[in-house]
């Protein structure tokens, strides 16, 4: 129809039009650009999920297969990489909130419940989802998971807040079929109205074959906490990051390398305030500056082969400079962020929002 319009225009303008066309089309693409069903904006391309769960719970396990979870026991699997998503409940679940996912392909995941005492819950599945067994439940009503990590398919941690002054610490040596409560006497002692953030998964990591941390807020300072034998023993250190009330701290920790890591969090309550929200260490978390260019509120952070993403109720954000400098991605409210090593990945939150990272083809 266009080129119809231009009927009686000299064949050398018309070519000069369609030069035109063909230079700038690719600079709306990625905002007009639908694949099938799923409407793609910026860099990130909705997905499509016939629940409207809460997410705080993500894996990205390859290109092909992911896994999510969220409120009223539900779970979210795909094995084409994102083109159809499989949704679940989890019988005898349907209460609980599934803050936490973390998978080995598309069989076997754990689903990490957290709540309140006996809310407070492991389960694992090794059919891809059709059964769910449960592994573990908290017996202390004083008891609150936050994450679930794990080393290997056998070695896993999870972490919950203080219990006694301390947070608590279970470990599984055997792909979870026992979890024991690890001994308490070489941790650190939580600081009065200290906590974890339940908020993405991500504020326990592991590292490697041996190393764990996890952070904190609600304090008077925020804090990252460190173990380089599975949890036998740990040391604590403070990074400058906004604290002060039980809204504000560290939510999320990521790694990009055995010695560069960040981590981001602020005050859920002002998604929208840049105060010191993000923070670097380059010794392996034994010390750590502050980011100048400092993000909004953000509750999870992943390194994606070649850059840092992180999102929040604010949008998300990418820096390819160690966060020196962050670019704004869009404005969609996000819980988690989660990449393979090769630079796969998904963000996830409310109401069923999913999405997942389209790389330029010229990324290396």
């Amino acid at each position: 129809m266009f080129w119809q319009a231009l009927v009686g225009v000299d064949m050398k303008f018309r070519l000069l039009i369609l030069a035109f066309l063909l230079l700038v089309f690719p600079l709306f693409s990625s905002t007009l650009l639908f694949s099938g069903q799923a409407e793609i904006l910026g860099q990130w391309q909705r997905q499509l999920i016939e629940t409207d769960a809460d997410f705080r719970g993500l894996c990205a396990v390859n290109g092909k297969v992911a896994w999510v979870s969220g409120t009223r026991g539900t779970f979210g699997l795909t094995v084409d990489g994102g083109k159809t998503w499989q949704v679940g409940v989890v019988a005898g679940a349907e209460k609980l909130d599934f803050r936490d996912v973390e998978a080995f392909g598309e069989e076997t995941a754990y689903l990490m419940a957290a709540g309140p005492g006996p809310a407070s819950r492991i389960y694992k599945t090794i059919d891809g989802g059709k059964t769910w067994g449960m592994q573990f439940q908290c017996t202390d009503k004083m008891a609150f998971l936050d994450s679930l990590a794990f080393w290997d398919k056998d070695h896993g941690i999870a972490m919950g807040d203080p219990v006694g002054g301390k947070n608590q610490l279970i470990a599984t040596e055997d792909g979870g079929a026992h979890w024991v409560v690890l001994p308490s006497d070489e941790l650190p002692l939580s600081l009065p109205k200290e906590g974890a953030f339940a908020a993405s998964g991500t504020c326990l990591v592991t590292q490697g074959k041996e190393q764990v941390y996890f952070v904190t807020g609600g304090a008077t300072v925020a804090r990252v906490f460190h173990s380089g034998d599975r949890g036998k023993t740990w040391e604590v250190t403070e990074a400058p990051v906004k604290a002060g009330n039980e809204s504000s701290g560290i939510f999320s920790i990521g790694w990009r390398n055995q010695q560069i890591g960040l981590v981001v969090g602020g005050d859920y309550r002002k998604p929208e305030s840049s105060g010191a929200t993000a923070a670097i260490t380059r010794d392996g978390g034994k010390s750590w500056k502050g980011l100048s260019d400092r993000l909004p509120f953000c509750s999870a952070v992943a390194w994606a082969r070649g850059r840092w993403v992180a999102v929040g109720t604010a949008g998300s954000f990418e820096s390819f400079d160690d966060g020196d400098t962050w670019k704004r991605l869009d404005r969609g409210n996000y819980n988690a962020v989660h990449f393979t090593p090769e630079g796969e990945g998904w963000a996830a939150g409310p109401k069923g929002m999913l999405v997942r990272f389209l790389r330029n083809p010229s990324d290396k």
